[in-house]
């Protein structure tokens, strides 16, 4: 790897407790380009603009995706990444259905490793709190044909990130867009993806719902994602999320939610979830929570479903008696080492690009 450390750091003008999410950005970044069929060098360089034109290939045909994923620092100043694994064999899984070169195991975990314990100053102290990472992929040949790039660059951003302290969103179901298609690329976190849901959710927002539920492309009738999230829906004490596809996203945030709540004794139905069932059991008043989950919110509790022209509120619960918000404390009490992890979740980084440089 190649390491050159920033001459101007910014870090001594952070204050961790005055930042804004997502612009404020550490002081290093990773790349690494790839040309004449291979990988080169991996380069931690400092943080800044690349020299790119309008005729990137990436901004004109898609060719690109990325993955969102968080390191925390405990009580005792020790950092942890949380199931990168996971976040690795994704965003080669997107790559791949993109047509894009996969990076290795060396490029993405030592990528995160070295960022990571670089600016590991940046990394806020206290639950709630973390540093965002956005690693990526996207096609850097400068020419405007519609063919697959030969040239890309894999990098490594992060910004700090702060609490959340979200209220309760209403959202709506939509019965006419769909986040993704069968056949498509629902199950990359390719680009363009977010980019299409923008419009459907600025027409919710006009309707006064700040997300959206998507739905089947082909009938509308079973949920799929909600959001930027995967969602889970608890009828009485049973928790149901539609199974991951070539539509749905493998979240590791909903697959850690899956196990956590297993290991409580909840009883979890990953099967098709429908419209319908969920509308039912609203009337009947055994729908007892609705709920998204992701890597930057980590839950999203829902306090209204739209539906229909129709606005259908649920209840209210405490953390005594919330799935939703009873195994969100579960995931972070393990992400920021303050619980055991019985699954081996947190991978530690060590202080150790600091000593070489």
């Amino acid at each position: 790897m190649i390491i050159q450390k920033s001459a101007t750091p910014r870090i001594a003008t952070f204050d961790p407790q005055n930042f804004s999410f997502g612009d404020t950005f550490t002081d290093h970044m990773i790349i690494c380009e790839y040309e004449n069929g291979k990988w080169g060098d991996v380069k931690l360089i400092p943080y800044g603009p690349l020299p790119f034109t309008p005729a990137m290939m990436g901004l004109n045909y898609g060719q690109a995706c990325f993955e969102g994923m968080k390191a925390y620092k405990d009580d005792e100043g020790e950092v942890f990444l949380f199931r990168p694994e996971k976040n690795f064999e994704r965003i080669n899984k997107s790559a791949s259905r993109l047509a894009m070169p996969e990076v290795t195991e060396e490029m993405f975990l030592g990528g995160l490793k070295a960022l990571v314990d670089m600016d590991r100053e940046w990394i806020p102290q206290g639950v709630g709190t973390s540093l965002y990472i956005r690693p990526l992929i996207f096609a850097t040949e400068e020419v405007l044909k519609a063919r697959i790039s030969n040239k890309y660059m894999f990098a490594i951003v992060a910004t700090p990130a702060k609490s959340y302290y979200t209220e309760p969103v209403s959202v709506l179901i939509s019965d006419f867009y769909s986040r993704a298609a069968s056949g498509g690329v629902g199950s990359a976190k390719a680009a363009g993806n977010y980019a299409a849901s923008f419009y459907p959710t600025q027409l919710a927002n006009q309707q006064g719902y700040e997300q959206v539920i998507w739905t089947d492309d082909s009938t509308h009738e079973y949920f799929e994602e909600s959001g930027t999230m995967n969602v889970f829906v608890r009828i009485n004490d049973t928790i149901y999320t539609p199974p991951t596809s070539e539509k749905i996203l493998d979240g590791v945030t909903r697959d850690s939610f899956i196990h956590l709540a297993k290991r409580r004794g909840i009883d979890v139905r990953i099967e098709p979830v429908s419209v319908k069932k969920v509308i039912e059991a609203q009337k009947d008043g055994s729908l007892k929570e609705v709920w998204g989950v992701g890597t930057a919110v980590v839950t999203s509790v829902f306090r209204a479903l739209g539906y229909k022209g129709e606005k259908l509120e649920l209840p209210t619960l405490p953390l005594e008696e919330s799935f939703a918000l009873s195994l969100q404390q579960d995931l972070v009490n393990i992400q920021n080492n303050k619980s055991e992890d019985p699954f081996g979740w947190r991978m530690k980084v060590g202080k150790e690009v600091l000593q070489d440089a």
